[in-house]
C-alpha cells in the first residue's frame, strides 16, 4: 500500500472503557461533519442522476412500446415483484464511461435491469433486458454484469427469473473476446438448472442466433403472442447464408414455439398476462415455505433493535480525502443492533478493529480499519477471521485502508509473512463474506480486506470509496525518483518541466480510475449504495445468506432437457 506513517493516520485509542461497549463520541453536528456530509449527499446525487438517466433514456421509447401494446422494460420488473416488498438493485452503473467516455454522456447499467426481489413470497434473482434502448443490445459492461448476477444466483441457491426482449450483440461493436467469453452466459444457465435452481424465461421479443439459447437452456419458458421471436438465424441472415426465404413467424414465432416446436410452456396474450403467468410458476415452485419449514428455529435471527443513532449521521463520518482519519467503530456502531459491539483484543494491533454484534438479529463478525494494517494487526485479523469460521458467523468488512505497513522495522518483523497469513484466511474463510468499500482500498489492503478478487458474496460501494494499488501522488512520487535516477545514469540531467508533467500526468492517470462510479462501472463492485442504507442491505444479504444455506436443494446430473 502507501508507506504512510501510521501515527498519521490512527485515531487515538480509547482506553479504560469496558470491553463489551464502544461509547461513540462522534458529533454530528460539528464544522467537519457537516462539511463530510454536504460532500457524500452530493456523491449521491450524482450517482443517482446517473440511474435516473439510464431510466429516462429507457423512457423514451415509451411511444413506440405503446404502439406496440408493450411495457416498458422498468414497467415489467414492477409488475412481476410482490408490491411494497425490498428489491436490492445490483450493478447499477455498470459499464459507466465504457460506452461512452464522457461523464455527461455515458449511458450506464449495460442494457440490463437486475437485482434480488421477491415473487409470491419468493426470493429470486430478476434480470431483463433494457430494451428501450438500442432494442435491448448488450451494451459494454453487460456481459460481465450477466456473468455476476448468474454467479450470484447460483451461490445464493436464488430462482433465476430473466425478462429477454434482446437484439443481442451490438455488431457494429463487435469484440472476438465478448463472443468467446460469452458462451460462459449459457454455461451458467446449465448449470443453475442442473444445481436445481429453477431457470425461468419470459420471452417478451427478440432472442436472435446466441439470444436463442437463452429460453433453450431455461427450465419453463413463457412467451408472448406476436412479439416473441426466437431463431438461431433471422430472415436476413438465413437469406444470406442458405437463400431460404422465411417469416420470422415461421421461423420462431410464439405460437410455432408454443405448439410445434415445443421451445415455450405458455403462450400469453400480452406482456402482463406473461408476467402473471411467471409470477403463477414461481408460486408452484413451493420456494416460499420451504425455506421456513426445514430452517432450524434455534438458528432464525433474534429480533433486533435499531441502532441509538439516525442513519443519518453515516453521512458525516467519511472525508471527502483518505488523508484525513476516521473511527470505523463509529460507521460500525451505526450498523449493528442496538448500536452493540463486542470488541475482540481491542488494546492489540488496534488499528485494525476487529469486533461481534448483530445485523437483523444475524451473528456477524466485522473487520474494519483505522490506518494501515501492521503485523499485529494482520495476526489479529487472522485469528478472528478463523474465530468467525469456528462459530459459523459471517464476515462483514468495512473497507478503509491505505494498505499494509512498509518501512524497515515492519518489513523486519515479518510483514509479509503476517499479511499473507490474514490473506491466507480471508481466501480459504468457510463462512460468507460481505464487504463494504466505505474509503480508501489501497495496495495489498484491498486484498486482505476481502476485495473483489477474494470473491466476497455481495460487495458495494458508497460513493467517495477509492480504490488503486496505491494513492496517486505515491505513484507520481515514485516514478519520478525511478527517472530521475535513470536519466543522471546516463549522464542526462533531468528537465523540471518535464517531471512535473509526468508528475501530474500519472497523478491524473490514478484518480481517473479510482473513482467509485468508474470502478463500479467496471464491475468492481455489486453496486454504489447511500451509506444510509448499509444497515438495510446487510440485513438483506444476510437473510440471502441464511435463506440460500437453509434450502434443500435436487442437484440433477445435466439441467432440464427441454422436450
Amino acid at each position: 500500500g502507501c508507506g504512510a506513517a501510521e501515527s498519521d493516520l490512527t485515531p487515538h485509542v480509547q482506553t479504560h472503557i469496558p470491553m463489551s461497549t464502544f461509547q461513540s463520541g462522534w458529533n454530528a453536528s460539528s464544522p467537519q461533519a457537516v462539511e463530510r456530509r454536504a460532500f457524500m449527499l452530493e456523491r449521491i446525487a450524482q450517482c443517482r442522476a446517473l440511474e435516473q438517466r439510464t431510466a429516462q433514456q429507457s423512457a423514451k421509447a415509451a411511444e413506440r412500446f405503446a404502439k406496440r401494446h408493450q411495457l416498458l422494460p422498468r414497467e415489467r420488473v414492477a409488475l412481476l415483484l410482490d408490491r411494497g416488498a425490498p428489491w436490492l438493485p445490483l450493478a447499477s452503473l455498470a459499464g459507466y464511461l465504457r460506452d461512452d467516455p464522457d461523464p455527461a454522456k455515458s449511458v450506464p447499467g449495460g442494457g440490463l435491469i437486475a437485482g434480488i426481489g421477491f415473487i409470491e413470497g419468493t426470493r429470486c434473482m430478476v434480470v431483463a433486458s433494457d430494451s428501450g434502448i438500442d432494442a435491448g443490445a448488450i451494451q459494454p459492461g453487460g456481459l460481465d454484469k450477466m456473468l455476476r448476477v448468474q454467479e450470484m444466483a447460483l451461490a445464493e441457491r436464488l430462482p433465476f427469473i430473466h425478462l429477454v426482449e434482446s437484439a443481442g450483440a451490438d455488431l457494429m461493436r463487435y469484440r472476438v473476446e465478448g463472443f468467446v467469453i460469452g458462451g460462459s452466459l449459457f454455461r451458467n444457465l446449465a448449470r443453475l438448472s442442473a444445481a436445481g435452481i429453477p431457470v425461468i424465461t419470459v420471452q417478451h421479443g427478440s432472442g436472435t442466433a446466441g439470444g436463442a439459447y437463452m429460453p433453450g437452456l431455461s427450465d419453463i419458458v413463457i412467451m408472448v403472442e406476436g412479439r416473441s421471436r426466437a431463431f438461431l438465424a433471422g430472415p436476413p441472415l438465413l437469406k444470406a447464408a442458405t437463400g431460404e426465404v422465411a417469416t420470422e413467424e415461421e421461423l420462431g414465432g410464439a405460437l410455432m414455439h408454443t405448439t410445434v416446436s415445443g421451445l415455450g410452456e405458455y403462450l400469453a396474450r400480452d406482456d402482463r398476462e406473461a408476467l402473471g403467468i411467471a409470477r403463477r410458476v414461481v408460486a408452484e415452485l413451493g420456494w416460499a415455505l420451504s425455506v421456513e419449514r426445514s430452517a432450524n428455529p434455534a438458528q432464525r435471527p433474534t429480533p433486533n433493535a435499531e441502532p441509538p443513532w439516525p442513519a443519518d449521521e453515516l453521512l458525516g463520518l467519511m472525508p471527502a480525502h483518505h488523508r484525513e482519519p476516521v473511527d470505523m467503530r463509529e460507521v460500525a456502531v451505526r450498523l449493528v443492533d442496538g448500536g452493540a459491539l463486542l470488541e475482540f483484543k481491542a488494546g492489540y494491533g488496534s488499528a485494525t478493529v476487529c469486533a461481534q454484534g448483530r445485523i437483523g438479529g444475524h451473528a456477524i463478525g466485522i473487520i474494519t480499519n483505522n490506518g494501515p494494517i501492521d503485523n499485529a494487526g494482520a495476526n489479529k485479523a487472522t485469528h478472528f477471521i478463523q474465530w468467525m469460521c469456528q462459530l459459523g458467523h459471517p464476515i462483514v468488512y468495512l473497507q478503509n485502508t491505505t494498505g499494509y505497513m512498509v518501512g524497515k522495522d515492519v518489513e523486519q518483523a515479518g510483514m509479509i509473512k503476517h499479511g499473507s497469513k490474514m490473506i491466507q484466511a480471508v481466501t480459504n474463510a468457510t463462512v460468507p463474506q460481505i464487504t463494504i468499500q466505505c474509503g480508501a482500498s489501497f495496495g495489498a489492503g484491498n486484498y486482505g480486506m476481502c476485495g473483489r478478487g477474494f470473491a466476497p458474496r455481495f460487495l458495494f460501494s458508497w460513493p467517495g470509496a477509492t480504490t488503486a494499488v496505491m494513492g496517486g501522488e505515491q505513484a507520481a512520487g515514485t516514478m519520478r525518483i525511478v527517472t530521475e535516477a535513470a536519466l543522471k545514469r546516463k549522464g542526462i540531467e533531468p528537465d523540471a518541466a518535464k517531471m512535473q508533467k509526468q508528475f501530474d500526468a500519472v497523478v491524473a492517470m490514478f484518480e481517473r480510475q479510482q473513482d467509485a462510479f468508474t470502478t463500479s462501472g467496471l464491475l468492481l463492485d455489486d453496486g454504489v449504495i447511500d451509506p444510509r442504507d448499509t444497515r438495510a442491505v446487510l440485513g438483506f444479504c444476510l437473510d440471502t445468506l441464511a435463506e440460500g444455506a437453509a434450502r434443500t436443494m435436487r442437484p440433477m446430473q445435466f439441467g432440464v432437457a427441454r422436450m
